[in-house]
Protein backbone atom coordinates (compact mmCIF):
# COMPACT_ATOMS: atom_id res chain seq x y z
CA UNK A 1 0.00 0.00 0.00
CA UNK A 2 1.14 3.52 -0.69
CA UNK A 3 -0.33 6.64 0.48
CA UNK A 4 0.40 10.06 -1.50
CA UNK A 5 -0.79 13.61 -1.38
CA UNK A 6 1.97 15.52 -3.86
CA UNK A 7 -0.53 16.91 -5.94
CA UNK A 8 -2.73 19.53 -6.55
CA UNK A 9 -5.05 20.52 -3.05
CA UNK A 10 -3.23 17.46 -1.68
CA UNK A 11 -3.06 17.51 2.07
CA UNK A 12 -1.84 14.29 4.49
CA UNK A 13 1.58 13.09 5.90
CA UNK A 14 1.62 8.91 6.09
CA UNK A 15 2.54 7.74 9.16
CA UNK A 16 2.49 4.44 8.76
CA UNK A 17 0.81 2.13 5.98
CA UNK A 18 2.39 -1.17 6.66
CA UNK A 19 -0.76 -2.59 8.14
CA UNK A 20 -4.42 -1.58 5.80
CA UNK A 21 -6.24 -2.31 8.35
CA UNK A 22 -4.52 0.60 10.66
CA UNK A 23 -3.32 3.25 8.68
CA UNK A 24 -1.82 5.93 10.29
CA UNK A 25 -2.44 9.26 9.09
CA UNK A 26 -2.48 13.11 9.99
CA UNK A 27 -3.50 16.04 8.24
CA UNK A 28 -0.62 19.14 7.95
CA UNK A 29 -1.45 22.36 8.88
CA UNK A 30 -2.19 25.17 6.70
CA UNK A 31 1.24 26.83 6.35
CA UNK A 32 2.03 29.48 9.50
CA UNK A 33 -1.71 28.65 10.69
CA UNK A 34 -2.90 26.29 13.70
CA UNK A 35 -5.85 25.76 10.96
CA UNK A 36 -6.28 22.13 9.40
CA UNK A 37 -9.16 19.89 8.76
CA UNK A 38 -8.81 19.75 4.64
CA UNK A 39 -7.32 16.10 3.64
CA UNK A 40 -7.31 14.68 -0.03
CA UNK A 41 -5.18 11.59 -0.38
CA UNK A 42 -4.11 9.06 -2.60
CA UNK A 43 -4.07 5.14 -1.56
CA UNK A 44 -2.69 2.85 -4.65
CA UNK A 45 -2.37 -1.00 -4.45
CA UNK A 46 -5.68 -1.72 -2.45
CA UNK A 47 -7.89 -3.41 -4.58
CA UNK A 48 -9.60 -6.45 -2.17
CA UNK A 49 -8.60 -4.83 0.69
CA UNK A 50 -10.52 -4.31 4.24
CA UNK A 51 -8.72 -0.95 4.86
CA UNK A 52 -9.27 1.58 7.86
CA UNK A 53 -7.62 5.02 7.35
CA UNK A 54 -7.24 6.95 11.38
CA UNK A 55 -6.51 10.28 10.78
CA UNK A 56 -4.90 10.59 14.99
CA UNK A 57 -4.88 14.45 14.54
CA UNK A 58 -8.43 14.72 14.39
CA UNK A 59 -9.48 15.84 17.91
CA UNK A 60 -7.05 19.25 16.86
CA UNK A 61 -8.37 19.83 14.21
CA UNK A 62 -10.26 23.12 13.56
CA UNK A 63 -13.81 22.27 14.14
CA UNK A 64 -14.61 19.49 16.39
CA UNK A 65 -18.24 19.41 15.55
CA UNK A 66 -17.45 19.04 11.80
CA UNK A 67 -16.82 15.56 12.69
CA UNK A 68 -20.08 14.74 14.17
CA UNK A 69 -21.87 12.82 11.58
CA UNK A 70 -19.85 13.51 8.72
CA UNK A 71 -18.79 10.72 6.21
CA UNK A 72 -15.48 11.62 4.15
CA UNK A 73 -15.68 11.37 0.33
CA UNK A 74 -14.34 9.33 -2.16
CA UNK A 75 -13.26 8.54 -5.66
CA UNK A 76 -12.29 5.86 -8.25
CA UNK A 77 -12.35 8.69 -11.40
CA UNK A 78 -11.99 11.84 -9.29
CA UNK A 79 -14.85 13.17 -11.41
CA UNK A 80 -17.96 10.84 -9.32
CA UNK A 81 -17.25 11.53 -5.34
CA UNK A 82 -19.08 9.11 -3.31
CA UNK A 83 -19.51 8.88 0.84
CA UNK A 84 -17.97 6.28 2.59
CA UNK A 85 -18.15 4.61 6.23
CA UNK A 86 -16.62 7.68 8.49
CA UNK A 87 -16.64 7.70 12.21
CA UNK A 88 -15.29 9.60 14.71
CA UNK A 89 -14.74 8.09 18.86
CA UNK A 90 -12.68 11.26 20.18
CA UNK A 91 -9.15 10.16 18.83
CA UNK A 92 -9.32 9.27 15.78
CA UNK A 93 -11.46 9.73 12.54
CA UNK A 94 -11.68 6.59 10.80
CA UNK A 95 -12.56 6.11 7.27
CA UNK A 96 -13.01 2.42 5.90
CA UNK A 97 -13.64 0.91 3.03
CA UNK A 98 -13.47 -1.85 0.43
CA UNK A 99 -11.58 -0.80 -2.62
CA UNK A 100 -13.08 -2.59 -6.16
CA UNK A 101 -9.81 -1.50 -7.49
CA UNK A 102 -6.05 -0.42 -7.07
CA UNK A 103 -6.28 3.01 -6.74
CA UNK A 104 -8.99 5.29 -4.94
CA UNK A 105 -8.91 9.24 -3.58
CA UNK A 106 -10.67 10.03 -0.32
CA UNK A 107 -11.10 13.94 0.33
CA UNK A 108 -12.67 15.89 3.29
CA UNK A 109 -15.12 16.85 0.25
CA UNK A 110 -15.36 16.83 -3.31
CA UNK A 111 -11.70 18.38 -4.55
CA UNK A 112 -11.93 21.52 -6.77
CA UNK A 113 -8.06 21.90 -8.50
CA UNK A 114 -6.83 24.59 -9.89
CA UNK A 115 -6.36 22.43 -13.01
CA UNK A 116 -10.30 22.72 -12.63
CA UNK A 117 -10.27 25.73 -12.38
CA UNK A 118 -8.02 27.10 -15.27
CA UNK A 119 -10.76 24.80 -17.38
CA UNK A 120 -13.34 27.06 -15.89
CA UNK A 121 -12.00 30.21 -17.04
CA UNK A 122 -10.59 29.18 -20.43
CA UNK A 123 -14.38 27.62 -20.55
CA UNK A 124 -16.18 30.97 -19.80
CA UNK A 125 -13.57 33.81 -21.79
CA UNK A 126 -15.33 30.95 -25.17
CA UNK A 127 -18.37 33.07 -24.47
CA UNK A 128 -18.72 36.50 -26.37
CA UNK A 129 -20.80 37.18 -23.48
CA UNK A 130 -17.76 36.74 -21.16
CA UNK A 131 -14.56 39.25 -20.57
CA UNK A 132 -11.80 37.62 -18.52
CA UNK A 133 -9.35 39.96 -16.67
CA UNK A 134 -6.53 38.87 -14.23
CA UNK A 135 -7.18 41.16 -11.30
CA UNK A 136 -3.70 40.96 -9.86
CA UNK A 137 -1.67 37.87 -8.82
CA UNK A 138 -0.92 35.65 -5.43
CA UNK A 139 1.64 35.50 -3.16
CA UNK A 140 2.69 32.41 -4.79
CA UNK A 141 2.51 34.30 -8.22
CA UNK A 142 -0.73 32.99 -9.87
CA UNK A 143 -3.32 34.46 -11.30
CA UNK A 144 -6.27 36.69 -9.36
CA UNK A 145 -8.97 35.63 -12.01
CA UNK A 146 -12.04 37.78 -12.49
CA UNK A 147 -15.15 37.46 -15.03
CA UNK A 148 -17.16 39.42 -16.33
CA UNK A 149 -20.44 39.03 -18.12
CA UNK A 150 -22.86 41.92 -19.83
CA UNK A 151 -21.45 45.08 -21.05
CA UNK A 152 -20.90 48.25 -18.87
CA UNK A 153 -23.25 51.06 -19.48
CA UNK A 154 -24.62 53.70 -17.47
CA UNK A 155 -27.25 52.54 -15.73
CA UNK A 156 -26.64 49.33 -15.20
CA UNK A 157 -26.88 47.59 -11.93
CA UNK A 158 -23.54 46.07 -10.65
CA UNK A 159 -23.15 42.88 -8.70
CA UNK A 160 -20.39 40.74 -7.43
CA UNK A 161 -19.94 37.77 -6.53
CA UNK A 162 -17.06 35.85 -4.81
CA UNK A 163 -16.47 32.23 -3.57
CA UNK A 164 -13.31 30.19 -2.13
CA UNK A 165 -12.35 32.19 0.43
CA UNK A 166 -11.60 30.12 2.66
CA UNK A 167 -9.56 27.42 -0.05
CA UNK A 168 -10.72 24.37 1.79
CA UNK A 169 -14.34 25.23 1.09
CA UNK A 170 -14.29 23.52 -2.33
CA UNK A 171 -18.12 23.24 -2.26
CA UNK A 172 -18.05 27.53 -3.43
CA UNK A 173 -16.21 26.56 -6.62
CA UNK A 174 -18.75 24.17 -7.41
CA UNK A 175 -21.26 26.49 -7.04
CA UNK A 176 -19.49 29.22 -9.50
CA UNK A 177 -19.19 26.64 -12.03
CA UNK A 178 -23.24 25.53 -12.17
CA UNK A 179 -23.37 29.81 -12.12
CA UNK A 180 -20.95 30.26 -14.89
CA UNK A 181 -22.63 27.27 -16.96
CA UNK A 182 -25.99 29.19 -17.10
CA UNK A 183 -24.56 32.57 -17.26
CA UNK A 184 -23.12 31.63 -20.77
CA UNK A 185 -26.15 29.90 -22.59
CA UNK A 186 -27.92 32.66 -24.55
CA UNK A 187 -31.16 29.92 -24.77
CA UNK A 188 -31.68 31.00 -21.02
CA UNK A 189 -34.54 33.69 -20.93
CA UNK A 190 -33.22 34.38 -16.99
CA UNK A 191 -29.93 35.05 -17.54
CA UNK A 192 -30.88 37.68 -21.10
CA UNK A 193 -32.87 39.67 -18.55
CA UNK A 194 -30.75 40.11 -15.69
CA UNK A 195 -27.79 40.84 -18.46
CA UNK A 196 -30.00 43.06 -20.38
CA UNK A 197 -30.14 45.37 -16.83
CA UNK A 198 -27.35 44.52 -15.01
CA UNK A 199 -22.93 43.72 -15.49
CA UNK A 200 -21.98 40.55 -12.93
CA UNK A 201 -18.35 40.14 -12.23
CA UNK A 202 -17.08 36.62 -10.47
CA UNK A 203 -14.18 35.77 -8.57
CA UNK A 204 -14.80 31.54 -8.92
CA UNK A 205 -11.62 31.62 -6.40
CA UNK A 206 -9.87 33.90 -3.80
CA UNK A 207 -7.46 31.57 -2.88
CA UNK A 208 -5.62 30.49 -5.04
CA UNK A 209 -2.62 29.38 -2.82
CA UNK A 210 -4.86 27.81 -0.52
CA UNK A 211 -6.70 25.69 -2.95
CA UNK A 212 -2.95 24.23 -4.36
CA UNK A 213 -1.65 24.09 -1.36
CA UNK A 214 -4.38 22.07 0.48
CA UNK A 215 -4.86 24.68 3.13
CA UNK A 216 -8.14 24.64 5.11
CA UNK A 217 -8.71 28.75 5.85
CA UNK A 218 -5.65 30.38 4.66
CA UNK A 219 -3.54 31.63 2.12
CA UNK A 220 0.24 30.97 1.11
CA UNK A 221 1.53 33.48 4.49
CA UNK A 222 -1.60 32.01 7.03
CA UNK A 223 -3.72 35.07 6.44
CA UNK A 224 -7.57 34.10 6.88
CA UNK A 225 -8.69 36.48 3.77
CA UNK A 226 -12.41 37.07 5.17
CA UNK A 227 -10.57 39.07 7.84
CA UNK A 228 -8.85 41.17 5.67
CA UNK A 229 -11.16 42.77 3.78
CA UNK A 230 -10.66 46.23 6.43
CA UNK A 231 -7.60 46.66 5.64
CA UNK A 232 -6.19 44.26 2.89
CA UNK A 233 -2.09 44.42 2.47
CA UNK A 234 0.64 43.64 -0.39
CA UNK A 235 1.95 41.69 1.71
CA UNK A 236 -1.12 39.67 3.45
CA UNK A 237 -3.91 39.47 1.66
CA UNK A 238 -3.01 40.80 -2.35
CA UNK A 239 -6.17 38.10 -3.05
CA UNK A 240 -8.50 40.62 -1.38
CA UNK A 241 -6.43 43.63 -2.00
CA UNK A 242 -6.52 43.41 -5.88
CA UNK A 243 -10.41 42.44 -5.44
CA UNK A 244 -11.26 45.09 -3.74
CA UNK A 245 -9.84 47.76 -5.73
CA UNK A 246 -11.84 46.71 -8.84
CA UNK A 247 -14.58 46.38 -6.83
CA UNK A 248 -14.50 50.33 -5.72
CA UNK A 249 -14.11 51.03 -9.35
CA UNK A 250 -16.93 49.71 -10.59
CA UNK A 251 -19.95 50.05 -7.00
CA UNK A 252 -21.53 47.55 -6.07
CA UNK A 253 -25.36 47.08 -6.12
CA UNK A 254 -25.61 43.15 -4.81
CA UNK A 255 -23.27 40.92 -3.68
CA UNK A 256 -22.63 37.32 -2.49
CA UNK A 257 -19.82 35.62 -0.52
CA UNK A 258 -19.97 31.71 -1.64
CA UNK A 259 -18.59 29.60 1.66
CA UNK A 260 -18.83 26.00 3.09
CA UNK A 261 -19.83 25.02 6.80
CA UNK A 262 -18.40 22.40 9.02
CA UNK A 263 -20.41 21.57 11.56
CA UNK A 264 -23.99 22.04 10.08
CA UNK A 265 -25.74 20.22 8.03
CA UNK A 266 -27.53 22.88 5.88
CA UNK A 267 -27.43 25.40 3.77
CA UNK A 268 -28.39 28.46 4.51
CA UNK A 269 -27.43 32.74 4.55
CA UNK A 270 -26.03 34.71 6.72
CA UNK A 271 -26.92 38.47 6.61
CA UNK A 272 -25.05 41.42 7.82
CA UNK A 273 -27.64 42.51 10.43
CA UNK A 274 -24.87 44.08 12.76
CA UNK A 275 -23.26 46.39 10.59
CA UNK A 276 -23.97 50.06 11.37
CA UNK A 277 -26.21 50.87 8.01
CA UNK A 278 -28.55 47.86 8.86
CA UNK A 279 -31.93 48.77 8.49
CA UNK A 280 -35.90 47.54 7.63
CA UNK A 281 -35.04 47.81 4.16
CA UNK A 282 -32.29 45.73 4.36
CA UNK A 283 -33.88 43.28 6.64
CA UNK A 284 -37.03 43.29 4.58
CA UNK A 285 -34.71 42.20 1.04
CA UNK A 286 -32.34 39.55 3.01
CA UNK A 287 -35.91 37.88 4.68
CA UNK A 288 -37.75 38.10 0.79
CA UNK A 289 -34.49 36.64 -0.88
CA UNK A 290 -33.90 33.63 1.50
CA UNK A 291 -37.72 32.83 0.80
CA UNK A 292 -38.00 32.96 -2.46
CA UNK A 293 -34.87 30.63 -2.65
CA UNK A 294 -35.99 28.15 -0.30
CA UNK A 295 -39.45 28.03 -2.51
CA UNK A 296 -37.17 27.59 -5.70
CA UNK A 297 -34.59 24.85 -3.97
CA UNK A 298 -35.87 22.36 -1.37
CA UNK A 299 -32.73 21.93 -0.36
CA UNK A 300 -31.79 25.62 0.77
CA UNK A 301 -33.95 26.33 4.09
CA UNK A 302 -33.40 29.40 6.07
CA UNK A 303 -34.71 28.36 9.86
CA UNK A 304 -31.18 27.15 10.97
CA UNK A 305 -27.94 29.06 10.58
CA UNK A 306 -26.10 31.56 12.42
CA UNK A 307 -27.45 33.37 15.69
CA UNK A 308 -28.11 37.22 14.25
CA UNK A 309 -25.37 39.89 15.39
CA UNK A 310 -26.82 42.45 17.58
CA UNK A 311 -26.95 46.32 16.04
CA UNK A 312 -23.07 47.65 16.03
CA UNK A 313 -21.45 44.46 16.56
CA UNK A 314 -20.70 43.08 13.21
CA UNK A 315 -16.79 42.41 12.38
CA UNK A 316 -16.37 44.74 9.62
CA UNK A 317 -13.18 42.85 8.31
CA UNK A 318 -15.87 40.40 6.97
CA UNK A 319 -16.62 40.15 3.43
CA UNK A 320 -20.25 40.96 3.31
CA UNK A 321 -19.81 43.18 6.43
CA UNK A 322 -17.45 45.28 4.68
CA UNK A 323 -19.20 45.82 1.03
CA UNK A 324 -22.37 45.77 2.76
CA UNK A 325 -21.54 49.29 5.10
CA UNK A 326 -19.81 50.91 2.28
CA UNK A 327 -22.18 50.11 -0.66
CA UNK A 328 -25.37 50.51 1.13
CA UNK A 329 -26.58 47.32 -0.40
CA UNK A 330 -27.44 44.17 0.07
CA UNK A 331 -24.39 41.52 0.04
CA UNK A 332 -24.90 38.23 1.51
CA UNK A 333 -22.87 35.27 2.76
CA UNK A 334 -24.02 31.70 1.51
CA UNK A 335 -23.00 29.05 3.35
CA UNK A 336 -22.86 25.20 1.95
CA UNK A 337 -22.20 21.94 4.03
CA UNK A 338 -19.55 19.52 3.97
CA UNK A 339 -21.76 16.70 5.75
CA UNK A 340 -25.13 15.82 4.00
CA UNK A 341 -28.12 18.39 3.48
CA UNK A 342 -30.60 17.65 6.45
CA UNK A 343 -34.06 17.54 5.26
CA UNK A 344 -33.43 16.45 1.95
CA UNK A 345 -30.21 13.67 2.11
CA UNK A 346 -28.86 11.85 -0.31
CA UNK A 347 -27.68 7.84 0.60
CA UNK A 348 -24.66 8.04 -2.09
CA UNK A 349 -23.16 11.41 -2.40
CA UNK A 350 -24.62 13.27 0.76
CA UNK A 351 -24.27 17.09 -0.32
CA UNK A 352 -22.58 16.87 -3.51
CA UNK A 353 -20.76 19.37 -6.59
CA UNK A 354 -23.73 18.47 -8.51
CA UNK A 355 -26.37 19.95 -6.13
CA UNK A 356 -23.59 22.53 -5.15
CA UNK A 357 -24.20 23.59 -9.32
CA UNK A 358 -27.15 23.33 -8.64
CA UNK A 359 -28.49 25.52 -5.75
CA UNK A 360 -25.92 27.90 -8.08
CA UNK A 361 -28.61 28.08 -10.95
CA UNK A 362 -31.43 28.33 -8.09
CA UNK A 363 -29.97 31.65 -6.63
CA UNK A 364 -29.57 33.16 -9.98
CA UNK A 365 -33.67 32.35 -10.11
CA UNK A 366 -34.33 33.90 -6.82
CA UNK A 367 -32.23 37.13 -7.50
CA UNK A 368 -34.32 36.99 -10.88
CA UNK A 369 -37.68 36.91 -8.81
CA UNK A 370 -37.30 39.41 -6.47
CA UNK A 371 -34.51 41.60 -8.53
CA UNK A 372 -36.98 44.95 -7.90
CA UNK A 373 -36.79 44.85 -4.27
CA UNK A 374 -33.31 43.37 -3.69
CA UNK A 375 -31.20 45.27 -6.06
CA UNK A 376 -30.44 49.02 -4.56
Amino acid sequence: MFISSDFDSGNIECIDASDPARVLLSIRADHQSDFFQWFHFRAANVKDLNCRYLITNAPAAAYQKGWEDYQAVASYDREFWFRVETSYDGENLVIEHHSSEEQIYFAYFAPYSMERHADLIAFAQASERCQVETLGTTLDGQAMDCLRFGEVDQGRKTIWIVARQHPGESMAEWWMEGLINRLVDHSDPVVNEILDKAVIYLVPNMNPDGSRRGHLRTNAVGSNLNREWDNPTPDKSPEVLCVLEKIMRTGLDFGMDIHGDEALPYNFIAGTEGIPGWDDRRQQQLDLFKKTLAKINPDFQYEHGYPVNRPGSANMSYCSNALAERFSALVMTLEMPFKDASGTPDRIQGWSPERCAKLGLSCLDALHQCWEQVVK
